[in-house]
């Protein structure tokens, strides 16, 4: 999620626009950070508390490699691709951009995750140099996050589809990561206060309909494969 004028956080630092990919170190460890929780997270849900919240027989012993891996490609995948996508569009064309982690919401991720759900506002890309009235790059620069999981997400399901057809047990686990990056990008493309859809719709509407229904498709469809409602055949 990418955010600024007239949405930016207050102390967003002016800095002098450069077009070319850099960091810091205070970036560096909000980065980490927000992928550790967020990785602890998915792991809760998929083979921790989670699994005593939804019913008996579900111990932590079921914390196996395959959660771990899962947790991690989703963390990375979902959430971390996507806001280093709106920083490096954003550092391209000229802008200063850094990731900064949002200390409550990590705490409310691991609140809710502890229950066998997830809502999550781990952080934002912070943009500064942009006008407010620049509506295409402001828009081009919240779309690169959802476009970096559509990217991530159909390449999971056609590997979830791949598995299916080759008898492998694995391709739950890739449906379950088509669904967080389809459900991630859509959720932030949702037209409202800092998300990334109220700036893509401002810039251009066509856009942001074909985006938003086809990950919302991704989002509905990888879902079910995931939950064992349909194979990845979009059969019984």
């Amino acid at each position: 999620m990418s955010t600024g004028p007239p949405y930016s956080y207050t102390w967003a630092p002016a800095r002098p626009a450069v077009a070319r990919v850099s960091t810091s170190r205070r970036e560096l460890w909000h980065i980490l950070i927000a992928f550790v929780v967020l990785s602890v997270d998915f792991v809760l849900i998929l083979g921790g508390v989670g699994y005593f919240v939804r019913g008996p027989g579900a111990p932590f012993s079921e914390v196996d490699l395959a959660v771990i891996l899962t947790a991690l490609a989703a963390a990375f995948t979902g959430f971390l691709c996507h806001e280093l996508a709106h920083k490096v569009y954003a550092q391209r064309h000229g802008f200063w951009a850094e990731f900064r982690m949002s200390p409550m919401g990590l705490v409310l991720s691991l609140i809710t995750s502890s229950f066998g759900f997830l809502w999550a506002a781990p952080g934002a890309t912070v943009v500064s140099g942009m006008s407010e009235f620049d509506r295409e790059n402001w828009g081009r620069t919240s779309l690169a996050g959802p476009i970096s999981n559509a990217a991530f997400g159909g390449a999971f399901y056609a590997a979830t589809a791949a598995a299916y057809l080759a008898g492998s047990v694995l391709f739950p686990w890739l449906a379950f990561l088509a669904f967080m990056n389809g459900w991630f990008a859509t959720f932030n493309l949702i037209p409202f206060g800092p998300l990334d859809g109220a700036k893509v719709i401002r810039w251009n509407r066509p856009v942001w309909i074909v985006t938003i229904v086809g990950l919302g498709a991704l989002t509905v469809v990888s879902y079910g494969v995931a939950a064992g409602i349909w194979s990845p055949l979009l059969m019984r």
